[in-house]
């Protein structure tokens, strides 16, 4: 029987355009409207002074015009060198723990962003203990799930677009969330070492049983591993702290109470997003995964380590360093890359199955979809500035195409956000691990050939890796809070 069905496809991303001439944005515009007037009137005092002021004029917009592939600014790109060297000449791209460091108590804190962390254990109302991460810096708190993501094989295609559905639903779900302020999937490719599987057997085996199914199952336990992939899919939710009725800031305490009662539903609505069975990590389990990514030769150790309990003041590296393309940790050498650009045109919905997967040039790959959803209040008032902008632009221009469909697409943005809609910022982040430095050029091969069919336009982190690996770890950093340059020139340059 013929069939009707056509699989649907997604697009329609869009990041905001910032009101301005041409590619200056609103800082350059502002910068470029002062410096006419101030030479207008120099002219009207001197000739000879205001040909300089058009020069100096001209100097200082240069950097703000010229733009790379992925948009960035040459003002950007030398205050990031500049940053970099600043930093690098203060011993900051270096980290020592342990022992003999200046470390308090001998400990191996994380370094960075996570440095003033803390870990702490509640319960839900069902009574399962979870993990809090608490960042003091941004009175973040975030609580991880792990998830037993169901996948796509031999799936109808029916029910993978189900799953689709629900998933945008959650998201949109989020921005309903009181305190809410961020959350993010991690799915994390590794190699099994094949400890647990050798445990199980060696454990559960019959000293009575044949022969033959002894060497059966000791060959299981020597060939199984081989070749063999671990994928670990965990949600990350990230809420500030919420304010009580006096207006002061609830503490710790409330926090756990309050978020371990919210615990449920978030987990009842990842039911139907294909995200299968999904729990709360317990501090142990979070601070286990976190061991293994700064120091992925550790897995074998821990596992076999068995029901050892790890303290969170010992779960950073021992020594890690920090270089402008990459980024080495005890036992391992990374790279980490953040979208520049989402795919422009429509796609399918197997579009991030290829980046996901495992894949036999990179020793451990975690790609990160971060999102922070605009609260109902703010949503409409975003797709509606961005879609007078996005006309004043075409209106301006010599009516490119593109900008164009940008009109275009600003208009769809406000109507879907009219009938209900969630308006979510989302970014992506690709870390690629692997044992030496040798094989750094490889893994970034491979990843810039993973990119292609996904139609992401990826940058490599320069300058950030060490900040870029923290975010790309599922604790919830949130790095607009980290960041320290005022959000009007940020947004606009």
């Amino acid at each position: 029987m013929a069939s009707d069905y056509r699989e649907p496809t997604y697009g329609n991303w869009r990041k905001p355009v910032s009101p301005g001439i041409g590619r200056l944005g609103l800082a350059g515009t502002l910068i470029l409207m002062v410096g006419l007037i101030i030479i207008t009137l120099v002219a009207m005092a001197s000739v000879k002074a205001s040909l300089v002021a058009v020069v100096v004029l001209a100097v200082v917009m240069l950097p703000l015009v010229i733009q790379d592939q992925h948009g960035r600014t040459a003002l950007q790109s030398l205050t990031a060198r500049f940053n970099w060297w600043s930093g690098r000449s203060q011993g900051w791209h270096l980290y020592r723990s342990g022992p003999l460091s200046v470390i308090p108590h001998g400990s191996c804190r994380l370094p960075g962003l996570l440095a003033q962390s803390r870990l702490v254990e509640g319960h839900d109302s069902y009574g399962r203990p979870f993990a809090l991460i608490i960042v003091p810096a941004a009175k973040h708190y975030t609580v991880v799930f792990e998830c037993n993501a169901e996948g796509a094989a031999l799936v109808d295609q029916s029910q993978v677009d189900t799953w689709v559905s629900h998933w945008g639903q959650w998201l949109a779900s989020l921005s309903y969330e009181p305190g809410l302020v961020a959350a993010g999937v991690t799915i994390e490719t590794a190699p099994d070492s094949g400890t647990r599987l050798r445990e199980e057997i060696h454990g559960n085996i019959d000293p009575h049983a044949p022969e033959l199914a002894r060497a059966a199952l000791e060959e299981i336990v020597w060939n199984y591993p081989v070749g063999s992939a671990r994928v670990a899919t965990r949600i990350a939710v990230t809420y500030a702290a919420l304010p009580q009725i006096g207006g002061r800031r609830r503490d710790q305490e409330a926090m756990v109470r309050e978020i371990g009662m919210r615990i449920p539903g978030l987990i009842s609505g990842l039911a139907m997003t294909g995200a299968g069975s999904a729990r709360p990590m317990t501090a142990d389990q979070l601070a286990r995964a976190v061991r293994i990514a700064y120091d992925p030769d550790a897995q074998s150790s821990m596992e076999a380590a068995g029901d050892t309990k790890m303290r969170w003041e010992d779960v950073g590296p021992v020594a890690s360093q920090e270089s402008w393309d990459h980024y080495v940790h005890d036992s391992g050498h990374s790279i980490t890359w953040g979208m520049s650009e989402a795919p422009r045109g429509e796609v399918l919905s197997n579009v991030m199955s290829g980046l996901v997967a495992p894949h036999h040039d990179i020793a451990r790959k975690r790609v990160t979809f971060l999102y922070r959803p605009h609260d109902p209040a703010s949503a409409s008032r975003i797709v509606e500035r961005d879609r007078r902008d996005s006309r004043f632009r075409l209106d301006g221009s010599a009516s490119a195409a593109r900008n164009e469909i940008d009109v275009i697409k600003s208009d769809q943005s406000a109507l879907e956000e009219a009938r209900g809609a969630g308006v979510t910022r989302f970014t992506i982040l690709v870390t690629a691990t692997v044992p030496s430095a040798a094989d750094l050029p490889i893994a970034a091969a491979a990843v810039d050939t993973l990119s292609a069919p996904a139609r992401l336009r990826l940058r490599r982190m320069y300058g950030a890796q060490a900040s870029a690996f923290a975010a790309g770890l599922p604790l919830g950093i949130v790095l607009p809070s980290h960041i320290q340059v005022p959000s009007l020139v940020r947004e606009s340059l």
